[in-house]
């Protein structure tokens, strides 16, 4: 991960000008819509919040932003010198919580006041490489470290644990279930795991194929865990309930799985950075539909989304992407 300049603005607001305003394109009934950010600022990951508007982790200029999709303006702040986010989620008190790789820190930004607050790992783990973080039903929140850890943060205390993951370097993606378990996946150790969330401990899962680079996990409503294979370009579900696993491979020859993400109807959706496009894989019909970019080198890196909408970064090209079911 990059480490980044400091900004010396604290906080920034930005009107997007005419020429940086939402456009959209009907597809069907989906509509998709692109708002432009900053060029240069380096998206990576987003959240949508509670209140409509969807916060954005901007790797390449040490912020975080806020859109508000009703006009595409957005406001930002910076993390801090040296700061590099990666992923961010919406925490039980409203507030977004970032794995801040640059600082090697937690940090939460207060909505109302853009205030930033750090929790900073131990020096013992000062490359620790953070990547992504969620919150259990008990509000603790855990996060990865691609270096080869995960850990835990009790946000009321500030207590902060780090456990060396299983077979060192990888951990990525990490989501919780229904039913309150916490997975994450290992890109560079082709894993899933299951964390006890008593002791902290990682129970290695292997999905069918070896080698396929298992970079992110999202659940369905089931508390099945599916996983996008960066390396085999494959879709795959963990039902935990009795072990067994499902996999497809994405359209296309040489598909790259990076994002996946789980609606609320438990539709399927994954980025897919050879085909420059979002898919949506319906696992009734076992059926893809593809939604390509309408610009070159989008490389979405992460999804989330709400009842009737998809939210992702354009990497590539610093846009923030909006699928919408509108039938």
């Amino acid at each position: 991960m990059n480490r980044r300049q400091f900004l010396g603005s604290t906080v920034a607001l930005l009107a997007s000008p005419p020429a940086l305003r939402p456009s959209f394109a009907q597809e069907g009934p989906f509509r998709t819509k692109y708002f432009p950010i900053s060029p240069g600022i380096g998206l990576h990951d987003l959240a949508p919040a509670p209140d409509g508007t969807v916060w954005f982790t901007a790797q390449g200029k040490g912020m975080l932003g806020r859109l508000d999709p009703k006009d595409g303006n957005f406001k930002t702040v910076s993390l801090g010198q040296g700061a590099a986010p990666h992923g961010v989620t919406i925490g039980p008190d409203g507030a977004p919580w970032i794995t801040e790789g640059g600082q090697n820190a937690i940090a939460r930004v207060d909505p109302a006041d853009l205030k930033v607050t750090l929790f900073r790992l131990p020096e013992k783990f000062a490359s620790a490489n953070l990547n992504t973080g969620v919150f259990d039903k008990a509000g603790t929140y855990w996060f990865t470290g691609q270096s080869g850890y995960y850990g835990r943060l009790a946000p009321k205390s500030g207590e902060m644990t780090v456990f060396k993951a299983p077979k060192g370097v990888g951990p990525y993606g990490i989501a919780v279930t229904p039913k309150g378990d916490i997975w994450y996946a290992s890109l560079a150790g082709s894993y899933i795991a299951k964390l006890d969330l008593a002791t902290g401990n990682a129970t290695v899962v292997e999905p069918p194929a070896p080698n396929q680079g298992s970079r992110r996990v999202w659940s369905d409503s089931k508390s099945r865990i599916w996983v996008s294979e960066w390396n085999s370009g494959h879709v795959s579900v963990h039902d935990p309930a009795d072990g067994s696993w499902k996999t497809w491979k994405l359209p296309g020859e040489r598909p790259r799985a990076y994002a996946v993400y789980v609606d609320d109807k438990d539709k399927v959706w994954l980025t897919d950075f050879s085909s420059n496009a979002i898919v949506r894989f319906d696992p009734a019909t076992e059926k893809f539909t593809s939604f390509p970019s309408d610009r070159t080198n989008a490389n979405v890196r992460q999804l989330d989304g709400r009842p009737g909408e998809l939210w992702g970064c354009e990497s590539g090209n610093d846009r923030v992407v909006m699928i919408q079911t509108i039938a």
